[in-house]
């Protein structure tokens, strides 16, 4: 039987995926013994094992009563559900790390791959003051990104392509200094042979393909991913029509917005503050 490898430092549910399958397998049960014992679907058992869904709190105290565990699980479950991370990302991430393409298109800000430290600790900065994160959330989500960042650095590369909404330039974050050093950052990023960056112009409009954060990777085996996000959590789509769709769309925008050069040029005017 083909069973998924778990990465249990990937993330506080992968953790708890491990520990689950660990007591399982232990005991010698099945997920669909598990699952009786539990009262769930061992294709939910086997969801919650591999950080495809998140452990409810009735789940965790009721995995600790079938492995008489006191309360570890439902220590562990509130540490999941504590994460600064969007349910569903973490899923993603790995993966990210070992893919040969990468498509980017997002709204608002600079994607997290391209952010630089101050400019990203100036988001999570201001995801604390708000009360949306706590400071220990806001330390995990920076060490997954500086991990996440480190990653594009193998051998071979992956080709990153990148659309920008012209408002992820515009929008001032960090005061100007942070905002100087991040549209030089994307202009460096524009010089390197495996990476094409684009802006998607306002004057865009209804022309557009998306209206929210999209990411989209093709593995070694050229499988396609998709990963969208809405303000609730993020949702990894495999190798579906709608995935087919998803990169359709972004072929479409890449058309759309403008040539590297012409970003370039637009990132250059943004700095010298001309409109």
């Amino acid at each position: 039987m083909n069973r998924k490898e778990l990465e249990p430092e990937r993330s506080p549910g992968a953790a708890f995926g491990q520990h689950l399958r660990s007591l399982r397998d232990e005991r010698g049960w099945t997920q669909d013994e598990l699952a009786e014992r539990m009262g769930y679907s061992g294709t939910h058992i086997s969801a919650v094992e591999t950080g495809r869904r998140s452990p409810t709190p009735h789940f965790a105290q009721t995995a600790d009563k079938a492995f008489g565990t006191g309360d570890r699980f439902e220590r562990q479950g509130r540490a999941v559900r504590n994460t600064g991370l969007l349910e569903g990302f973490p899923e993603y991430v790995p993966h990210e790390k070992r893919a040969v393409e990468i498509r980017l298109f997002e709204l608002g800000i600079i994607p997290g791959l391209l952010q630089t430290p101050e400019y990203a600790a100036a988001i999570t900065t201001g995801a604390v003051r708000r009360g949306a994160i706590t400071e220990h959330q806001a330390e995990e989500r920076l060490t997954l990104l500086a991990e996440r960042r480190a990653a594009l650095e193998r051998t071979p590369a992956p080709l990153v392509f990148v659309v920008l909404d012209e408002s992820c330039l515009r929008r001032i974050v960090g005061g100007p200094e942070v905002m100087e050093a991040q549209l030089a950052k994307l202009l460096d990023f524009t010089e390197l042979p495996s990476t094409v960056l684009q802006v998607a112009p306002y004057d865009l409009g209804e022309r557009r393909a998306f209206d929210l954060p999209v990411h989209l990777l093709t593995l070694a085996d050229r499988a396609n991913l998709a990963y969208a996000e809405s303000a609730q959590r993020g949702h990894l789509m495999r190798e579906t029509a709608s995935v087919v769709a998803m990169l359709t769309a972004y072929h479409q925008l890449q058309a759309e917005a403008l040539s590297q050069a012409a970003s370039v040029a637009m990132i250059e005017q943004i700095r010298k503050g001309t409109p």
